[in-house]
């Protein structure tokens, strides 16, 4: 029996009930490769299929989780932009009972996470007309760790990456194994870093002026506050000739929607504002934002 395709929003009348789950703020999809993991997306109000492929903004959530308003906080870019955003949902518990970290490291038996979300991106293709060989990735606190490993990793995926405030940092290091360096990357994960590719990326690091505590769980694994780790990190990515952005917000401390300003503003430079189509009926109709 055939697999049966996923619709789409041009496959649907305007006014049909399903347009609310395949615009706007989306549900979440369990990914059909690994339904252990699953995402959401904020799609803009007037997306179709005319036209170049949408521009795709991926964000991805920290150790708590709040997936839903990791993507609402880019909802209003979206529509602005006419991009589409994408937010993976990889759940705690994922390699055992207490498991918060897994997503963050690449390294669980029998779980990627870095190319679970590149099946994410290929799915979402089918039913959406997004660009999939190159898209934007933010990623704050815990989602800043998935993001610069994922940049070492796939950086010829990547048009822009954006890293806020990761708890623990890993170093263009080929004398120290992986996580804290990446001697060992190949063996890992059949992929060392590609400097030379990851110096055309774009690239931001964000994070809260006072965002200065020491973790107790992360500080005994590495050394200073997230704010030391940023700027070691800058350096270290600075002596490989990858130059980065360092935004500091001010007034601002361990808080994904305090740095979400500088990351819009960042994201604006790379994402051009797409003009509406002359016929809006080309994709669903208008509607408030959810």
């Amino acid at each position: 029996m055939p697999a049966e395709a996923p619709v789409s929003p041009w496959h649907l009348p305007p006014d049909h009930p399903a347009q609310q789950f395949l615009t706007g703020s989306t549900p979440l999809f369990a990914l059909a490769r690994d339904p252990r993991v699953s995402y959401c997306l904020y799609v803009p109000r007037r997306h179709s299929n005319t036209g170049e492929p949408r521009p795709l903004v991926v964000a991805v959530h920290g150790t708590h989780r709040y997936v839903g308003q990791v993507r609402d906080s880019f909802a209003d870019f979206a529509e602005e932009h006419d991009c589409v955003v994408l937010a993976p949902l990889f759940p705690a518990g994922l390699a055992g009972p207490n498991d918060l970290d897994s997503y963050k490291f690449f390294t669980e038996p029998g779980l990627r996470p870095d190319l679970r979300l590149l099946d994410m991106v290929e799915e979402a293709s089918a039913r959406w007309h997004i660009r999939t060989d190159r898209f934007h990735l933010h990623g704050f606190s815990g989602g800043g760790q998935f993001a610069h490993r994922f940049f070492y990793l796939h950086p010829h995926r990547l048009a822009s990456l954006s890293v806020g405030a990761p708890g623990r940092t890993t170093l263009l290091d080929a004398c120290t194994p992986w996580w804290r360096g990446t001697a060992d990357s190949e063996t890992l994960f059949a992929a060392t870093p590609d400097t030379t590719a990851m110096a055309q990326v774009p690239v931001q690091l964000v994070i809260g002026a006072d965002d200065t505590a020491i973790d107790v769980w992360e500080g005994a694994e590495q050394p200073g506050s997230r704010m030391d780790r940023m700027t070691e990190l800058r350096d270290n990515w600075n002596r490989h000739g990858i130059t980065s952005r360092l935004d500091v917000v001010s007034g601002a401390g361990h808080s994904a929607s305090a740095v979400t300003p500088a990351v819009l503003a960042f994201l604006a430079d790379h994402v051009p504002i797409v003009p509406a189509p002359a016929d809006p009926g080309h994709g669903p109709a208008a509607g408030p934002r959810r």
